[in-house]
């Protein structure tokens, strides 16, 4: 599983720096559905303007659904769909063939996991869930309902990314024994604020939801989400579940790690955020045991500096037997051969033919019936490592996994963090399923 064949095209190679040549950059695809499906807008923020203009040119959008009504009044204006401040109203519409889950994070895995269970095809932006039980649950949904699910981790659908994983899957840099990914960039303050009414114009029952009750601050509201245990992940699943999800697949592992650490804290902000603003996270595979078959993933994210490698806020780097890959979604590729020489216009043998977008491989599977590129499965086990990482940060414990009964085996408050409580008085969005590592 951890290995993959060798090639030593590297030898010899030129010095030169190069970035990644115009055959890798993002280009157009011609695999769009045949006709148009009738999809959903789920939540109307600041990512679903990206997935409306994606899926306008290729999808028809029937509804649209946020509590704020001022934000679905927009997205009614822009798209001429149906508006509507409760999931089940699009649910219950047996003409919309597909959902786009653009929530915030407490949102995404229940409001998935009923559209599976309706029979709709589901799109759900990252990470797929809030704690890993709902991942699992998500997963079982989709399998059982025989429906495609794509994660929100569109590098899986980037030419310059897919092509720089197709380069390692070749052996460009021999056997892949690490990844190191970061994520660096300056957030803003969200400030401390105090619980106050919610405006008049926000259904603010409907964007609790399942999650325990909160009354509305406004720091905890529209974006600053992401900060509070609650309702987000911190930005490891934030902005960090891209490089997670690239360092993973290049590194070729699958499934849980066995060993999961991280430290962290709020090292800048004095602000009411509950995440760290700081985090080292180290997860490591056994593979069989023997020398060699070995696999560690470092990720690495501050949030408050302004100060990265190779001028890029995010991306990773591949280290190999023989030589080194570095690629960022920001445009740059560069490879080093074994004895540390750059290379000139790297490249895989053959370049993978991809969809035009994110969406549009979404809409193709569909119409396939094939797996998308960021599958379900990929994204849980990707997003599995985010868990695990706020896990131990909250805990201070290095986390030992049991991958074959998805149990943390080492830290009873630990395995309890890998679910979370809902709403005291219930709720009718509350997955069900059994605990996972029981």
């Amino acid at each position: 599983m951890y290995r993959v064949p060798r090639r030593s095209f590297l030898a010899g190679a030129s010095t030169v720096l190069a970035f990644a040549p115009e055959a890798l950059r993002a280009g157009p695809r011609s695999d769009a559905p045949r006709s148009k499906l009738k999809v959903a807008l789920i939540g109307c923020g600041g990512r679903a303007n990206h997935h409306r203009d994606e899926f306008q040119k290729i999808a028809e959008i029937a509804w649209v659904c946020d509590p704020d009504k001022k934000r679905l009044a927009d997205f009614e204006k822009a798209t001429g769909a149906k508006g509507t401040t409760d999931l089940r109203r699009v649910l219950e519409d047996k003409d919309v063939q597909a959902v786009v889950i653009s929530t915030p994070d407490h949102w995404h895995a229940p409001a998935s996991i009923l559209a599976c269970n309706a029979g709709k095809h589901v799109y759900v932006e990252k990470p797929c869930s809030h704690n890993f039980i709902e991942g699992a649950l998500l997963v079982e949904a989709a399998r059982k309902n025989q429906v495609v699910v794509q994660h929100g981790t569109q590098s899986r659908s980037n030419r310059l990314i897919v092509n720089a994983i197709k380069m390692l899957q070749e052996g460009a840099i021999g056997d892949v024994m690490m990844a190191k990914a970061w994520n660096i960039q300056r957030r803003n303050d969200i400030g401390k604020s105090a619980p106050s009414a919610a405006p008049e114009h926000i259904d603010y029952d409907a964007w609790i939801g399942p999650a325990e009750f909160m009354p509305y601050q406004s720091n905890r509201f529209h974006y600053a989400w992401h900060w509070w245990h609650n309702f987000g992940t911190g930005d490891i699943g934030n902005d960090g579940a891209h490089e997670i999800d690239i360092a993973r697949w290049g590194l070729g592992v699958e499934g849980l790690p066995s060993t999961a650490s991280a430290i962290g804290g709020k090292y800048y902000f004095d602000d009411d955020q509950q995440f760290p603003d700081h985090a080292t996270c180290i997860f490591e595979w056994p593979g069989d045991g023997r020398v060699g078959h070995r696999r560690q993933l470092t990720f690495e994210m501050r949030i408050w500096s302004t100060n990265y490698p190779y001028n890029c806020d995010n991306g990773v780097e591949f280290y190999g037997t023989k030589g080194m890959l570095m690629v960022s979604k920001r445009g740059k590729l560069m490879v080093w051969s074994e004895s540390n020489k750059l290379i000139d216009s790297p490249a895989p043998e053959q370049i993978v033919e991809l969809a035009s977008s994110h969406q549009a491989d979404f809409l193709a599977a569909i119409e396939r019936g094939t797996k998308p590129s960021a599958d379900i499965q990929i994204g849980h086990d990707s997003t599995a490592l985010i868990h695990l990482a706020n896990i131990s940060v909250k805990t201070g414990s290095q986390l030992k996994v049991d991958p074959s009964t998805q149990a943390i085996t080492n830290d009873p408050q630990a395995h309890a963090m890998l679910g979370r409580s809902y709403r005291s008085e219930g709720h009718w969005s509350v997955p069900i399923g059994e605990p996972v590592g029981r």
